[in-house]
């Protein structure tokens, strides 16, 4: 009963394809589904503009991967580099491992979380008494292999933040007590959500997420009444609306899935990349990280049109989202970091 009770709640997630408007925020996280090495979408917005409905409704879109069945931590069961260490152990002595499909993980960390129930607890009583290691995953063995959303981000607490800081850049998440040492991999796409106006996100936090969406109140009056009246068409009746966005809803599945097909061969030529590298430079960025993401994005932004060559379109698509959020601060600036962007990407691909 239990289960089936939590099938039923699952499903009514409110669809994703049936959102209006903040395109900008459906494109980063569809693209970081395509390509988790994006490194996570970090969305900054007013309330009340469906941030969390946005993101929690993208668990109905995740598409499956290959895991070993009852495995805490997700582990895959022919990748070395995804698995955990019992599993590792089996893979390298030769014994064939069990294969199983999951939906890909999408894991919610509340903002009163403590540090043992994100990073696991290790049992030293049966340590001690068994010389046994018993570990008890936290939120971050759940999350390997997919998301880990943080609603309301700015407020979390920075011993947190310095956790999940450590995980996302290594990827592995290591738990030490007493002398006992245990490590697993935790390999995550970080998505936050919060409001500017709660406050500030720490600079190093803010430069691990690969992406940065700003959204704001739909102003235009028809579409606030289109939303108003979604809203409570779907609270009155969710199996009635799920119906009608199915078929939109399994589309955008099928249309991912091939872009992840796809993105292997999609290529960025050399001219595109110097000007990238360029646009990055003159906008002073630091480090290499802003490149890097910048070409990654654009890539799955050329899969998801279905394309294996990298376009100036796809380019412009996603560098502000990819960089406005890397720019260095100036308190006297009257431009708006994204139109800074924009302005400079136009200037060095020489766009009219």
């Amino acid at each position: 009963m239990v289960q089936t009770a939590e099938k039923k709640e699952k499903r009514r997630v409110y669809p994703f394809t049936g959102i209006i408007g903040q395109e900008e925020m459906k494109l980063a996280l569809i693209l970081n589904v395509i390509d988790p090495k994006i490194g996570g979408v970090m969305i900054m917005g007013d309330r009340g503009t469906g941030k969390s409905t946005t993101i929690r409704a993208l668990v109905d879109i995740l598409p499956e991967i290959d895991v070993v069945p009852d495995d805490p931590f997700n582990s895959s069961p022919t990748n070395p580099e995804l698995m955990s260490e019992s599993i590792r152990e089996l893979f390298d002595k030769g014994e064939s491992l069990p294969a199983g499909k999951k939906q890909v993980p999408m894991i919610d960390l509340p903002l009163g979380a403590t540090e043992d129930r994100v990073c696991g607890t290790i049992d030293i009583e049966k340590a001690l008494t068994e010389g046994v290691k018993s570990f008890e995953p936290g939120l971050l063995a759940k999350a390997n292999r997919g998301l880990l959303y943080v609603d309301e981000v700015n407020l979390l607490d920075d011993h947190l933040v310095d956790v999940l800081l450590d995980s996302a850049a290594s990827g592995w998440n290591t738990v030490e007590r007493e002398g006992i040492s245990i490590k697993h991999p935790a390999q995550f796409v970080l998505v936050g959500s919060g409001n500017p106006e709660e406050g500030e996100l720490r600079p190093q936090l803010l430069d691990r997420f690969g992406m940065h969406a700003e959204i704001r109140t739909i102003a235009d009056p028809k579409l606030r009444v289109e939303i108003v009246q979604q809203r409570i068409d779907f609270d009155s009746n969710p199996e009635e609306c799920l119906k009608k966005y199915e078929e939109k809803q399994q589309e955008l599945r099928d249309k991912i899935l091939k872009a992840k097909e796809l993105l292997p061969e999609t290529t960025v030529s050399h001219d595109l990349r110097v000007k990238i590298s360029q646009v990055c430079s003159e906008l002073n960025v630091d480090g290499l990280r802003g490149d890097i993401v910048v070409n990654r994005a654009a890539r799955a932004a050329a899969a998801y049109s279905g394309k294996k060559e990298v376009s100036v379109d796809d380019i412009g698509q996603v560098i502000c989202l990819c960089l406005r959020h890397r720019l260095r601060k100036d308190p006297l600036e009257s431009i708006d970091s994204g139109d800074k962007v924009k302005k400079v990407f136009e200037e060095v691909f020489e766009i009219e």
